[in-house]
């Protein structure tokens, strides 16, 4: 293949990919009210809270969706999605919690109890990827990482068949082959116990 002609399909294969992704940054979102177009809920028990607010720190300002309830898991799920193959991406700063101060990703989910998740964890300077099968997480892989209290950071799943990779901060975090989900499912965003945690950026799309 001749150099223009591989420029040309480099070029479309690219474009192809900006296509199939889609972004939200909550900047034209009410401050102080959960995002519409969203499920704001939780696994297990508790009080959620999650809702649009101000934050000068954010990456694309002025708004962020952050949790700052209390539940077991609180999750958020993008409700017109539906992804086999594909990303999920986030920016996230986790700022307070005793028990917990994590950020995470959901994905293939069926509803608030059955899905894919990877976090960060700022009180444990981890990473780890569980699935959550009727409502009960367990545990698959994690890595040692440094995870910042009140910076932001950027987590990302990307899952193709039965494999996923989860990137932190740009490094490779884990790797992990598993059959658990097989189907189309939401994306979302997660957090765990008191975890205080802002979102931005929240960027997915399709292979």
């Amino acid at each position: 293949m001749n150099t223009p002609l591989l420029t040309v399909v480099l070029a479309i294969t690219v474009l192809a990919a900006v296509v199939l992704a889609d972004a939200v940054n909550f900047d034209n979102l009410k401050v102080g009210a959960p995002p519409p177009g969203w499920t704001a809920t939780k696994t297990g028990t508790g009080t959620e809270k999650w809702t649009i607010e101000t934050d000068n720190t954010a990456p694309s300002k002025p708004n962020v969706l952050k949790q700052s309830g209390q539940a077991t898991y609180p999750v958020c799920i993008k409700d017109d999605t539906n992804l086999k193959d594909g990303f999920v991406e986030v920016k996230f700063k986790p700022i307070s919690g005793r028990e917990d101060q994590a950020g995470g990703l959901i994905w293939r989910a069926k509803d608030s109890n059955n899905y894919y998740v990877a976090r960060a964890n700022a009180l444990e300077d981890n990473v780890t990827i569980y699935d959550t099968v009727n409502g009960r997480r367990t545990e698959r892989k994690r890595t040692s990482m440094k995870v910042a209290s009140n910076q932001w950071h950027t987590l990302r799943v990307d899952f193709a068949g039965n494999h996923f990779t989860v990137t932190y901060d740009g490094k490779k975090a884990i790797e992990w082959d598993d059959n658990t989900f097989k189907d189309a499912g939401k994306v979302g965003v997660w957090t765990k116990a008191d975890s205080v945690t802002s979102f931005d950026d929240f960027t997915y799309g399709g292979k």
